[in-house]
C-alpha cells in the first residue's frame, strides 16, 4: 500500500516533533517516523528548557507527541530502511520504505535523525554516560557543582571543556591517549594552570564505581583518582544514511560528522531538510526545538509556492 504525505519526518525527538506541530497547524498531512533510540534517554533531566528545566526528556517527548497528535499528526514507531526520489517528480516526491517492507510517499522529507555519542573505549565509561560521565556544562554543570571533576582530554577541545567546567568545581585535566600531551599548546597550558586546573600526566586505565554511582579513575599508573563527575567529548556521528541514500555528502567538523544545511534548515538536495543534531551536532533541547519550528514552517512555505507554480500552469 502506497500512503502520500505532505511531509515525512525521519525522528520523532524535539526537533522532528517541533517541525510537526508547525505543519500540523497549517494543515499539512504529516507522518514521524520514530525508531525510539532518543541520543539524552540516559539523561535524567534536559536543562536550560524555559519553563520546564530540569523535566525528564522522556517527559517532554510525551508531552510534544501529544501536542503534535492534536494537529492531526500521525506518530508511528517505526525505523526507515532505505528512501529515494520519484524519478517522475524529482524533488517533488520521495518514496520512503520501513524495516517492515511498508512504503510511503511524501512531498518532502525531514530528517531530524539526530547523531550517535561514539565514546573513548574506556572500560566502565559507557556505563555512566550522560549520569556522571558528561560532556555539557550547561547541560549538566549545575547538578556537579563543588564536586572534584576529572576531564578526560581526548578531543581538541578538550581543554575549552575544561576552562568551562572550572567554574563549576575542582578540575584535573587528564592526558588520555598517546598524542594528548603533544595536542596541548604551551598557551593552552597556561590557561589551565590560570585557572586552577591540574594537569594529569597519565591515561586513564578504567572507570571505577561502586554500589551507589562512579567513584572516580585508576590511572595507567595504578594510582586511583576519586572524582564525583568526569567529563569526555565524544565523536559525534549523524544518523544521516538516508541523507547520503538520496545523494548527499555528509559534512565534517572538529565534533564529527553532520548534514550542511542553509538557514531555513534545507539542504542542498531539493526537497529534504534537515534539523536538529543530525544538523547542529552542539545543539541543546532548545536550539533543536527552533531549528525544527524553522524547518516546520519553510517546508510549508515551500510546498505553497509548488502548488501555486501548479495552479499557476494549470490555469494557463
Amino acid at each position: 500500500m502506497d500512503t502520500t504525505y505532505d511531509v515525512a519526518i525521519l525522528g520523532g525527538s524535539f526537533a522532528g516533533l517541533a517541525a510537526a506541530v508547525a505543519l500540523g497547524r497549517s494543515l499539512r498531512r504529516v507522518v514521524v517516523l520514530d525508531a525510539s533510540t532518543p541520543r539524552n534517554a540516559p539523561s535524567p533531566g534536559a536543562h536550560n528548557v524555559l519553563a520546564q528545566d530540569g523535566a525528564a526528556p522522556a517527559d517532554l517527548i510525551a508531552a510534544a507527541r501529544r501536542d503534535a497528535g492534536k494537529y492531526g499528526v500521525e506518530l508511528r514507531t517505526a525505523e526507515v530502511a532505505s528512501a529515494e526520489g520519484c524519478r517522475d517528480a524529482p524533488g517533488e516526491a520521495f518514496g520512503v520504505t520501513l524495516t517492515t517492507g511498508e512504503r510511503l510517499t511524501a512531498r518532502r522529507l525531514l530528517i531530524a535523525t539526530g547523531t550517535v555519542d561514539q565514546l573513548p573505549q574506556i572500560p566502565g565509561l559507557a556505563e555512566h554516560w550522560g549520569t556522571q560521565v558528561l560532556h555539557c556544562p550547561y547541560c549538566h554543570g549545575w547538578e556537579v557543582r563543588g564536586q572534584r571533576i576529572g576531564v578526560i582530554a581526548t578531543h581538541p577541545m578538550a581543554s575549552h571543556q575544561a576552562l568551562l567546567f572550572s567554574q563549576l568545581g575542582q578540575v584535573d585535566f587528564i592526558l588520555h591517549g598517546e598524542d594528548a600531551a603533544a595536542h596541548l599548546t604551551a598557551d593552552q597550558r597556561a590557561d589551565l594552570a590560570a585557572a586552577g586546573v591540574s594537569l594529569v600526566e597519565s591515561p586513564v586505565a578504567e572507570v571505577t564505581a561502586d554500589g551507589t554511582g562512579l567513584t572516580g579513575v585508576r590511572l595507567a599508573s595504578g594510582e586511583h583518582r576519586e572524582y564525583g563527575a568526569l567529563t569526555v567529548q565524544s565523536r559525534l556521528a549523524a544518523r544521516a544514511e538516508v541523507f547520503t541514500q538520496l545523494g548527499g555528502t555528509v559534512s565534517e567538523n572538529p565534533m564529527g560528522t553532520f548534514i550542511e544545511t542553509d538557514q531555513r534548515q534545507a539542504t542542498a538536495i531539493p526537497g529534504v531538510w534537515a534539523a536538529g543534531n543530525v544538523a547542529d551536532p552542539a545543539g541543546s533541547v532548545a536550539h533543536v526545538a527552533a531549528a525544527g519550528t524553522t524547518a516546520g514552517a519553510a517546508l510549508n512555505a515551500d510546498l505553497i509556492a509548488a502548488d501555486v507554480r501548479l495552479a499557476r500552469a494549470g490555469s494557463a
